[in-house]
């Protein structure tokens, strides 16, 4: 088949074998977040949902902070709203679905599955009520929300009701496949109370919960990077608690915990004005919070959920307050997560403990200029080079295939480094039926430039019958990136049909090449150019 020339003296070696099976491929990738829940009904939002539940063949999980925040449901940076709890004039408690039915209704119709957090604590119920909303990016974020409730029986009440009406609204079986839990980054400014008080929460949260569905998956309890002494300190004060300590509603040993959560953020700089990445921070925090888990021989098996894991740790901070974010508009963004999301596998495998999910942190933005460095998947309704690497990833499946790269960083280093010196060149393989999916990235820590070159790749994949047919998808800067053809356009701030529409094509994977091909001996040969963070996907088919 047609394909790029890579006449090179030493190209990087790929090899896969289409017959040798590791076990079935178990995606990570697909769970997704925000703080802002009140996006999720808003005209980009229900698209970009939609575009999600399409994403590939395994369900993707929501997660968006402040289901239970006061406030009349309009959206700002950082903040969410819907109102479902109040008080009459005699102290009577009084429950309000309407919000929180157009949400879980948006989820449930794209086709989602929602990952139900239970917080924040409503005004009326707050310990500190005033001040209550934040203006973010103006002083702190933790107001009224962020406080333990003046009566815990008010807060399990709330949580049942709440449960209960979305059994009736949903449908049992539905809800049962929810994932639920408790709070988000009690360690950090997202809780005014001591650890003890979170895990008197956390017990009256799932007893609440149990009482309308028992058996429903909870967990927690999405601690911050526990690289860090605070976040790994409280992580183990909650998991000694749930493991040995005494529950504060049944007085018995232990709490129910189904999963384990906590978060991962590397942070990016700026060096001689151009972006490099943290990633090796991102996976730390994942090492160090699978190390606290092994102290815990009581948790063994029990899978992990990474909450948040992101290159840093402020979504709605732009590019203008952060210059270091400005990595959020183009290509090298989907390669770090490629990146990270396999070295996260890697150190799973290595600690011999399950992540099931780890959570990016992002999706859209309502009413902001387009391409100013927010992290998220699109804007304004133009899809992110990001979203299309989400896309690449979710062509991959059913058994997972054995594969090696000849210029695969070993996990120890970037531990230790980053990927600063010679970059990162691997890939990830997988067969299902007929079908072979070859997900190949270039990464590095540093920003590309104008002269930084491509690297050759030779790819060899054995065990295939002679006649077949290639397709080569790709995100890179001139394939699958919007951002580069919204810089060509002159940086509009807004749209004309037809910009919208160069927009929208530029805003889907390339492709390459397609065509069909044939094997020596078994052997399909490919020979192509890989720009730097770049991202690949090869499907071959017979």
């Amino acid at each position: 088949m047609p394909h790029e020339n890579a006449n090179q003296e030493s190209p990087v070696s790929l090899e896969v074998s289409a017959d040798r099976r590791l076990g079935p491929w178990q995606p990570i990738w697909n769970w997704f977040g925000y703080d802002e829940p009140n996006y999720s009904d808003a005209p980009n939002g229900r698209v970009l949902l939609r575009k999600l539940a399409e994403l590939g063949h395994v369900p993707v999980h929501i997660r968006v902070h402040n289901l239970l925040t006061s406030g009349d449901g309009t959206a700002a940076l950082k903040w969410g709203s819907t109102g479902v709890y109040a008080e009459d004039a005699s102290g009577a408690p009084v429950y309000d679905w309407t919000i929180t039915d157009r949400l879980f209704d948006a989820f449930v119709d794209s086709g989602v599955t929602p990952f139900v957090q239970v917080g924040f604590m409503p005004e009326a119920l707050s310990t500190h009520p005033q001040p209550y909303q934040h203006d973010f990016p103006k002083g702190s974020i933790t107001t009224g929300w962020a406080y333990p409730p003046r009566d815990l029986r008010r807060w399990r009440d709330l949580v049942s009701a709440w449960a209960a009406h979305l059994q009736g609204r949903y449908g049992e079986a539905a809800v049962r496949q929810w994932v639920w839990e408790v709070w988000n980054e009690p360690d950090g400014l997202y809780w005014r109370g001591t650890p003890d008080e979170f895990c008197a929460l956390y017990d009256t949260t799932v007893a609440a919960l149990g009482a309308i569905l028992p058996g429903l998956r909870v967990g927690g309890p999405h601690t911050c990077g526990p690289d860090n002494p605070r976040a790994a300190a409280f992580l183990r004060h909650f998991l000694q608690h749930c493991t040995r300590g005494r529950n504060h509603v049944t007085g018995a040993v232990g709490s129910q915990l189904d999963f384990i959560a906590f978060h991962a953020k590397g942070k990016p700089e700026l060096v001689d004005g151009r972006v490099r990445m943290g990633l090796a921070k991102q996976l730390r925090d994942i090492e160090a919070g699978l190390a606290i888990l092994d102290e815990f021989p009581e948790l063994r098996g029990r899978p992990v959920i990474l909450g948040e894991s992101d290159p840093e740790g402020c979504a709605a901070c732009s590019a203008a307050m952060h210059p270091e974010n400005a990595y959020r508009d183009g290509p090298i963004y989907g390669a770090y997560v490629a990146e990270a999301l396999a070295r996260t596998t890697e150190l799973a495998a290595r600690a011999g403990r399950p992540i099931e999910g780890s959570v990016t942190w992002a999706f859209e933005f309502e009413d902001q200029p387009p391409f100013i460095g927010l992290r998220e998947l699109a804007t304004n309704g133009i899809d992110k080079a990001v979203l299309n690497a989400f896309r690449l990833m979710g062509m991959l499946g059913g058994q997972r295939l054995d594969s090696r790269s000849d210029a695969a960083r070993p996990l120890e280093q970037i531990l230790a480094d980053g990927v600063r010196d010679q970059p990162d060149i691997d890939l990830l393989a997988t067969r299902d039926g007929d079908e072979v999916s070859i997900l190949i990235w270039h990464y590095h820590d540093d920003e590309a430039t104008a002269a930084t070159a491509p690297a050759p790749v030779a790819l060899r994949v054995h065990d295939l019958p002679r006649h077949l047919h290639v397709t080569h998808r790709r995100v890179d800067a001139a394939h699958g990136n919007a951002h580069a053809a919204w810089q060509r356009m002159g940086q509009p701030r807004s749209f004309s049909a037809e910009q919208r529409n160069l927009l929208d094509q530029a805003s889907v994977p390339g492709v390459v090449a397609s065509g069909p091909a044939e094997t020596e001996s078994g052997v399909l040969h490919l020979g192509f150019a890989l720009p730097r963070h770049a991202v690949s996907l090869l499907q071959i088919t017979w």
